[in-house]
């Protein structure tokens, strides 16, 4: 009787001893469907968070100062050592920015369809390091001549046709290797964090805060200390430097493989979306009404991701996801439908996120405008000032970026520490969205326009036909403070903003619309510049950009992009309005099991 007592006791204790450790290892896993470098199902506690997130954010900074090397400059390079002209300079700037944010739609594509977001980065940044390397031999060896050429006195010789493609190459390689890195960056840093742990989940809101930072941080070395030396016509020793940070970045980036949490791609997007407009298009007759109950739906969605709740609008559509008694399907055969017939909720539910998130994307190109001047037109202003600090020292005109860098870090703090939290107080815990903060955003880019175009008006009457003018380059001050103010609420919004409401199966995409509004806004910017010259060069007049910023009308320009920006910003407060959020299934730690993750 004592040992069947006993033995019962023991089951007890043994059964009780199993459920808690099974209990433990389920909760020992991240729930967001994440895995380790194997494609195990990833150990919170052996993966991911802020140890794999801060050798990202070290990665992100010296790469950023890698690219800001040559970006910073790259002005003055094509006006100094190219030969080109303000205006023609200020353009091809724009292009080639325009051009890696472009490139970012490829490294996002390749991301989310093929590679994964690590092996993209990879890659990537080995091209980027790639065209650093050829940048700073073919400028030691072909353009840089006769020696010491390149300052504000001595413009080099003419280049051969050869030499200009080299150059154009390699410019154009850091172009794709930045470009096609920098989305999914952001997107893999926010992988080492569940959303579904409440700890992770507000550490993956403050890390976009952090990466932009890091972002700032990074260029501040190439906007002053490299700025400098590159101003002193040290151009090689600069791409050198950036170069080296490159790869360094590289080495750093390899050596948490181990530790990172990876996410598998979900496949090429384009088909989906297809199969969503060809099934409702056959459809077209069929009256959906409002009973959800008819809208299919599979038990586990086939890409991995969460599956997302059914929302109104694009009600055509939902005709994709109607069951008809034509599709046939028994409670078995549920898993094997034919997309191009009949669509899951979740799959239709994708494109409605992407047309929801055009119109709010739309909106942000022209602060890209807004902020594309800092590279190009702010420093040709700058270099048309008085840049002496000393008799002996003057500051390189790109180097007054590091008061936009100063402003972001001050106004990141700022955000996180003071606004935000008072808002959260007077809202019942809720601090300002993403949109609220785009807004504002828009809002401190036309307050910078119009305090450029205040400062041009005043470094015009203190200026000659021939000589800069005698008014400071710090009084460019407030201009940059106000870009850096507004990149905290329209950049890192939009950071999370596209992140969070994108499918989780185009989560690079999303950071990588904003890059591209960036990209759309430099292609904007130069349109507007041509037009802008063209309109404005009648009779004797020289335009309001010319090569002699002392014979045109600057302020005027800084004008007319404050006043699109306040168009711009009314447009987006509609678009605000009618935009509707994702819903996206919650998952629980009961629902989640290793072999489902795997």
């Amino acid at each position: 009787m004592v040992n069947s007592t006993f033995k019962a006791l023991l089951v007890m204790g043994t059964g009780t001893v199993m459920e808690e450790r099974m209990t433990k290892d389920v909760e020992d896993f991240t729930i967001d469907g994440s895995t380790d470098w194997h494609g195990r199902p990833a150990v919170r506690a052996r993966s991911g968070t802020w140890v794999s997130g801060s050798l990202i954010l070290v990665n992100q900074g010296l790469a950023t100062l890698a690219f800001f090397g040559v970006a910073v400059n790259l002005v003055l390079f094509l006006t100094r050592v190219m030969g080109q002209d303000n205006a023609n300079a200020a353009n091809n700037v724009s292009k080639w920015t325009g051009t890696v944010y472009m490139c970012s739609l490829v490294g996002a594509f390749l991301s989310d369809s093929y590679w994964g977001r690590y092996r993209t980065c990879a890659i990537f940044q080995a091209i980027l390091v790639l065209g650093l390397g050829l940048l700073s031999l073919t400028s030691y060896k072909f353009l840089l001549s006769p020696s010491g050429c390149g300052d504000e006195k001595l413009s080099c010789g003419s280049h051969s046709s050869l030499h200009e493609a080299l150059f154009y190459l390699s410019v154009y390689l850091v172009a794709l290797g930045y470009g096609g890195y920098q989305p999914n960056i952001a997107t893999f840093g926010a992988d080492q964090f569940d959303e579904g742990d409440p700890k992770e989940g507000r550490s993956k809101i403050a890390f976009f805060s952090y990466f932009y930072l890091a972002l700032n941080l990074g260029s501040l070395f190439s906007n002053t200390v490299l700025g400098y030396y590159e101003n002193e016509a040290l151009w090689t020793l600069g791409f050198w430097a950036s170069a080296g940070s490159a790869t360094l970045a590289l080495i750093l980036f390899l050596c948490g493989t181990t530790r990172y949490r990876y996410f598998k791609p979900g496949g090429n997007p384009f088909p989906r979306f297809c199969q969503v407009f060809v099934a409702a298009t056959r459809k077209w007759k069929v009256n959906v009404g409002s009973d959800e109950d008819k809208l299919f739906e599979v038990e586990e969605y086939s890409r991995g991701g969460r599956k997302i709740l059914h929302t109104e609008g694009f009600r055509f559509l939902d005709k994709a996801a109607f069951k008809t008694p034509e599709d046939h399907l028994s409670e078995k055969e549920e898993n094997n439908f034919n997309p191009w017939h009949l669509c899951t909720v979740t799959q239709v539910e994708e494109v409605k996120c992407i047309l929801r998130l055009l119109p709010i994307w739309l909106c942000t190109i022209i602060y890209s405008v807004v902020f594309t001047q800092m590279a190009s037109i702010f420093v040709e202003q700058g270099a048309a000032m008085d840049t002496r600090i000393s008799s002996s020292f003057k500051i390189p005109p790109a180097s007054m970026s590091c008061f936009d860098i100063l402003s972001v870090a001050a106004f990141i703090f700022i955000y996180r520490r003071v606004l935000n939290p008072l808002v959260a107080r007077r809202n019942k815990n809720k601090g300002l969205t993403e949109l609220q903060r785009m807004g504002i955003g828009l809002i401190i880019a036309m307050m910078a326009m119009v305090s450029a175009g205040v400062v041009e008006h005043f470094r015009l009457k203190n200026a000659t036909d021939e000589e800069s003018s005698s008014l400071s380059i710090f009084w460019q001050t407030p201009q940059y403070v106000l870009i850096g103010a507004s990149e905290v609420f329209m950049y890192v919004g939009q950071l999370e903003f596209f992140n969070g409401q994108a499918p989780d199966g185009l989560k690079s995409f999303g950071s990588a619309l904003c890059m591209t509004s960036m990209s759309l806004g430099n292609y904007v910017s130069s349109l507007i510049v041509a037009i802008v010259m063209k309109i404005s060069q009648r009779g004797e007049s020289l335009g309001w950009i010319p090569s002699n910023l002392n014979k045109g009308h600057l302020d005027r320009f800084y004008y007319l992009l404050a006043a699109l920006t306040a168009i711009d910003f009314a447009a987006y407060i509609a678009c605000a309005k009618w935009y509707r959020p994702v819903i996206f299934e919650e998952r629980s730690e009961e629902d989640i099991t290793p072999e489902l993750r795997v």
